[in-house]
């Protein structure tokens, strides 16, 4: 009895079983495929259009992929500066005005953007160490840098072959944009611009006619002062002395002894804050009393204030502070909050930084497509040229609008002096 009930009994499991799978055959699991955009619109306004969102399905067809964000994951976007040692300041300010441009995007379809800074050291190696580990990250969809020209050179490249765009708020070297780079960009002015106008204020706004000139070697301070050089002799000035120093040195006496008896008017330094820091301390002591210094954005900033006391009395600097918008007072505002110190004080990019970061952020917006699956795919080549495609940006800075090249900025330099410890915007 027990084994016939028994036979029954599997009978009914195995067509139960039969009509089961019958029945499931007959419902389709999946939705048509969406064709993913291999181009991208002009990011054009601060507020990013609604974002597009595909069937169960989606697949990518961007000529070089996409980055699929996956829920619970976070949208990076990647900057690479010195975070440590001398020249800190730089990273630390661009990447604390970065962050505050990474809380004002909010989130995009549930996903949350991220900045990831990381220590290059602003040297070629470390552009190229920090470029590889960012790569090496799906996640990774932008570089908000590099900083430094050095290192951001070095960092083209990798970035090229792997499809990530940049917007650097502070990389000036003119060649990084002469290079036919696609995924290079930049927020601020060229060094080309910047040296054209210290020549042009130093022989006609503070009338001298013979300088000396002295760079750091590296692709920024050197490229710098070659342009300044040119452009002051082209102006009908002399220059007496073109040099360069080795960074990191404690001692530039000797160099300074040598320019003291060509008597110079003005010492222009191409560099950075902690050469620059030694040169104005030591140029009393080598017999340029009366020759006045004048540095570059590289030596802007509280620290060269602070380390220089009375001797930095009358220095030049270069910055590029905005005129009082609301939207720039709202970034001061909230900037003096959350590091309780004013935007401005650590370096001249702390707006150009935010910048660097909403420009990116605003074409990722302009790109992306939500998948029925719940991830978000992020097209590289789409987000590439509508990166490149930015026009009519109102960002801090200015109006930001990107060439073929991937120059971005409508903003020249501004120079400052040096007046009892303070950065006073200097007479034009």
């Amino acid at each position: 009895m027990f084994k016939r009930l028994l036979f029954v009994t599997s009978l009914l499991v195995v067509a139960s079983m039969l009509l089961a799978a019958c029945g499931s055959a007959a419902t389709p699991t999946t939705a048509p495929a969406v064709e993913a955009p291999t181009s991208a619109p002009a990011v054009a306004a601060t507020e990013a259009p609604a974002q597009a969102t595909a069937p169960a399905a989606y697949e990518c067809k961007d000529a070089i992929g996409c980055a699929v964000i996956k829920p619970g994951e976070t949208i990076k976007i990647g900057m690479g500066a010195p975070m440590t040692g001398d020249n800190a300041q730089f990273g630390v300010d661009i990447s604390q005005g970065q962050k505050i441009a990474v809380s004002d995007a909010g989130d995009l379809n549930g996903f949350k953007f991220e900045l990831v800074a990381e220590d290059d050291g602003g040297t070629a190696e470390g552009g190229a160490a920090v470029a590889n580990k960012f790569v090496s990250d799906p996640t990774v969809v932008a570089i908000a840098g590099h900083i430094f020209s050095g290192a951001t050179g070095a960092a083209i490249p990798i970035y090229e072959k792997a499809g990530l765009p940049m917007m650097s708020p502070s990389a000036t070297n003119p060649a990084l944009t002469a290079s036919g780079s696609k995924v290079f960009n930049r927020v601020v002015f060229t060094d080309a611009a910047q040296g054209k106008f210290a020549a042009t204020y130093m022989f006609n706004t503070l009338k001298v006619t013979k300088i000396a000139v002295l760079h750091d070697g590296s692709t920024y301070g050197q490229g710098l002062a070659q342009v300044t050089n040119d452009e002051f002799t082209k102006l009908g000035g002399e220059v007496l002395a073109f040099q360069a120093i080795t960074p990191g040195e404690s001692d530039y006496s000797s160099i300074l002894a040598s320019l003291a008896s060509k008597n110079p008017e003005v010492l222009y330094f191409g560099g950075y804050v902690a050469e620059a820091v030694v040169l104005v301390n030591q140029m009393k002591a080598a017999g340029l009393t009366n020759t006045i210094f004048f540095g570059d954005d590289g030596t802007y900033g509280q620290d060269f204030l602070d380390r220089t006391a009375a001797n930095g009395e009358g220095s030049y600097s270069t910055s590029l502070i905005p005129a009082s918008t609301p939207a720039k007072d709202k970034f001061d505002a909230a900037y003096l909050a959350a590091y309780q110190t004013p935007p401005g004080k650590l370096s001249p990019y702390t707006w150009t930084a935010y910048d660097s970061a909403a420009v990116l952020i605003a074409a990722v917006k302009s790109v992306a497509v939500l998948g029925g699956d719940g991830n978000l795919y992020i097209p590289r080549q789409a987000l590439i040229d509508a990166v490149r495609g930015t026009k009519d940006y109102q960002g801090l800075s200015g109006l930001i609008s990107c060439d073929a090249v991937g120059e971005c900025s409508s903003s020249g330099p501004t120079f400052y002096v040096d007046k009892g410890g303070k950065w006073e915007a200097a007479a034009k």
